[in-house]
């Protein structure tokens, strides 16, 4: 019964904006903007991406992809954002169904021109909010490599806790094999966000 609680639970096309980031679903006519965003990040997105080691799949299979984005987040599966900054495609972000059903996890990607402008901390923040606008969703987690420094910044800056560090597979060229996994329940979160 919880899973299938679960899966009637569709995720907002729209998770939010902060300033000038925006985080909307991506849409058939981002095809092109997506591809070349990724094209042009490849060595930036490879040794933290396993997917970056692929070739990057032509506009026709992007837009295949981002249907699939849809229809799955339709089903009540997990979410795919685009990160814009001031209109401009920064990266992808999304709410993902893999802790359990009172639970999501973030992931997200930013453009090399992107990072250390907050973005990545911007984009994680608007999901969370996100994810608490959900009434049953008790905790959100972010899991990263350990050796992916820039990514554990995000939730540490956010005010998760790291909860575990725990042996991962390898499926990046620079990943270390041990994952870290940072938590936030909703009342941690309502305490952060009311400072």
């Amino acid at each position: 019964m919880t899973l299938l609680k679960r899966r009637k639970r569709v995720l907002p096309a729209s998770a939010g904006e902060d300033g000038q980031i925006l985080l909307r679903e991506w849409r058939i006519e981002d095809a092109g903007a997506l591809s070349a965003l990724v094209a042009a990040n490849v060595e930036h997105l490879r040794p933290w991406m396993a997917w970056a080691s692929r070739p990057v799949p032509s506009v026709e299979e992007r837009e295949l992809q981002i249907a699939s984005f849809a229809a799955e987040r339709a089903r009540g599966g997990d979410a795919v954002y685009g990160i814009f900054v001031n209109g401009e495609p920064a990266g992808s972000c999304g709410l993902h169904h893999r802790l359990g059903p009172d639970a999501l996890e973030i992931g997200y990607w930013v453009a090399a021109a992107f990072t250390r402008r907050g973005v990545a901390s911007s984009a994680a923040r608007i999901l969370t909010d996100a994810a608490f606008a959900i009434e049953d969703i008790a905790y959100v987690e972010i899991h990263h490599d350990r050796g992916n420094v820039a990514s554990g910044a995000v939730p540490r800056r956010l005010g998760y806790t790291l909860m575990a560090e725990v042996p991962g597979k390898i499926s990046a060229p620079a990943e270390t094999g041990v994952e870290c996994q940072w938590r936030v329940t909703r009342r941690q979160w309502d305490a952060l966000r009311a400072r």
